[in-house]
């Protein structure tokens, strides 16, 4: 008689992550660990009206382009989300996402708070399962006090930009009812590790779901 159990077993289902954050809270540090640590996760490259900053590159970083061209795209439907940010705009093109999760990637978003309710209103409009497939994750600063050094210390702000900022990510925080799940960001490490512990019990309730579903 085979005793072996032929059940199938869970399979690393792809997620879309997206995760947001107040500015100079560390969201892009952390997202970079996130795709050191897991080799099927891509970056979904946002686009932005804004020039790149030193160091960057187009298409890796950051799809740089005109107002003309950003409002064509949103004319022609292209984005999942959008949002102005300190006079610049910024957005999540649908292919970015759509096809790396039809490909079995997994991918990340680095979007502004304020994208969220269009990402939600999205995902309103998904099966189950595949709704179950986006982690809405926000990170936060320890506190304000924590983020406006964070920001002097990149030396690259004025104390109006700094002000403006602050009084921007005291907003988004009163936004955090939006997500699933909140993350303060004190320590890289501890802050990864969670993440890491919500996406295997993400895709362990994706399975499980599926599984249902074929019963």
């Amino acid at each position: 008689m085979n005793t072996s159990d032929s059940s199938p077993q869970p399979v690393n289902e792809p997620l879309a992550l997206l995760i947001a954050a107040p500015s100079g809270t560390g969201k892009s540090t952390i997202i970079k660990e996130l795709c050191k640590r897991m080799p099927n996760l891509q970056f979904s490259v946002s686009c932005t009206t804004r020039s790149p900053r030193e160091g960057e590159r187009p298409g890796i970083d950051y799809y740089f382009l005109s107002r003309e061209e950003f409002e064509a795209k949103i004319r022609n439907g292209e984005f999942l989300e959008y949002a102005q940010y300190v006079g610049n705009l910024y957005g999540t093109l649908r292919s970015e996402v759509e096809d790396r999760l039809q490909a079995g990637t997994d991918v990340v978003l680095d979007i502004e708070v304020q994208g969220v309710r269009q990402i939600r209103r999205y995902l309103d409009t998904l099966m189950p399962v595949e709704r179950l497939r986006w982690l809405l994750i926000f990170l936060k600063p320890p506190s304000l006090e924590e983020l406006a050094r964070r920001l002097r210390n990149r030396g690259t702000e004025t104390e109006e930009s700094l002000r403006r900022r602050l009084e921007i990510a005291a907003s988004e925080l009163r936004n955090e009812h939006l997500f699933e799940v909140s993350i303060v960001n004190d320590r890289v490490e501890r802050a990864v590790s969670e993440i890491e512990a919500l996406i295997e019990q993400r895709r362990k309730q994706l399975y499980e779901l599926k599984q249902k579903d074929v019963s």
